[in-house]
């Protein structure tokens, strides 16, 4: 890191003692509350080490989470109290929309002077010069494209871009404190909430990133479709801030903290709301297939193994991250099949 002293006030705070100037022992730094500790932490080049800063495991002996308890609840109620809002605006603007485009067809077909307007527009576009016409040609390729995307991948479009924005902060060494205190969730961390939702955005590496974003993309038609736009980023962000707390409850529970960062636990969340409502769907394998198999299928699969990263303690992946995003999404399915019971 490229400051060179930090302070700590704290309650019982381990620190690795080759970077602590209290004790040079090989044991364990143990603060005493409000105890000061001055420590310089070793020169590093950030962009090199960003991923072994988050794979590291830090030594610290305690952590509440008490704190962010209610967090996944507020937040969860909050997303999809929005998302109703939000959508009835949406079919009340899509409701305008087409009764104004009734108006101006009529508008036009009792119109005159329709050549004189072909012939006007005809004219500005010889007056223009060959870089305007294929800068607007070019405009014009894109809007196409973009109308020919489904809802669902448009909304996967602005959720990639997002996530590649903050893939390129963690590139800017000046930002590199504050991604590390936002972007990456760690329940040792003084910076716990915020980090819930925003770390759901974060990824230290391409492949990371890229892995991500392709299951989205896979899912988002399917999901969008099923439970539209609004909905479907409510249970997106709702199920990102809940495997991470999750994964705060773990980590407290096992004693093994470190940062995690990355959308896993919220894709699971669509995955497994995709494949518990549409279990007999068909998925296959990428560069695979040859090989497929059934969603409902798929998704025990998952499960399974991540309970079994879980019990025996593999550190590569935040195993409890994605458990709790899966059961967010089948507890969400469950939700609608009582409400679905209840007013039939």
């Amino acid at each position: 890191f490229s400051y060179r002293t930090i302070y700590f006030k704290c309650t019982f705070l381990a620190l690795p003692c080759t970077l602590c100037k209290v004790c040079h022992d090989d044991a364990h730094c143990y603060l005493r509350p409000r105890q000061q500790c001055i420590f310089t932490p070793l020169n590093s080049n950030i962009n090199r080490n960003i991923s072994e800063v988050l794979l590291s495991e830090p030594r610290y002996t305690s952590t509440f989470v008490g704190s962010s308890t209610l967090t996944p609840c507020q937040f969860t109620g909050c997303s999809f109290g929005a998302a109703a809002i939000l959508q009835y605006e949406s079919v009340r603007f899509r409701v305008e929309s087409v009764l104004e485009e009734v108006r101006e067809e009529k508008l036009r077909r009792l119109g005159e002077g329709q050549s004189h307007d072909t012939a006007y527009w005809h004219n500005w576009w010889n007056q223009l010069s060959a870089i305007q016409k294929q800068m607007i040609l070019l405009v014009s390729a894109v809007d196409d494209w973009w109308g020919r995307r489904s809802e669902g991948q448009k909304t996967a479009i602005g959720i990639i871009a997002l996530n590649t924005a903050v893939l390129c902060c963690w590139r800017i060494p000046v930002m590199q404190r504050t991604m590390l205190k936002f972007f990456t969730s760690n329940p040792a961390s003084k910076t716990r909430c915020l980090p819930m939702l925003l770390s759901s955005f974060s990824h230290y590496s391409i492949l990371h990133l890229t892995a991500n974003m392709f299951v989205l993309w896979s899912f988002s038609t399917s999901v969008v479709s099923l439970l539209g736009r609004e909905q479907f980023l409510a249970l997106y962000l709702s199920g990102g801030v809940f495997a991470t707390f999750i994964s705060y409850v773990c980590k407290t529970a096992t004693g093994r903290l470190g940062p995690s960062l990355g959308a896993s636990g919220a894709i699971m969340t669509i995955l497994a709301a995709v494949c518990t409502k549409m279990p007999e769907v068909k998925l296959g394998i990428i560069f695979l297939p040859m090989i497929s198999f059934t969603a409902g299928n798929a998704l025990k699969a998952i499960m399974a193994l991540d309970t079994a990263g879980l019990v025996l303690g593999w550190r590569m992946l935040d195993h409890a991250a994605h458990l709790g995003g899966a059961l967010f999404g089948v507890v969400d399915y469950v939700k609608e099949l009582v409400f679905s019971v209840v007013s039939g």
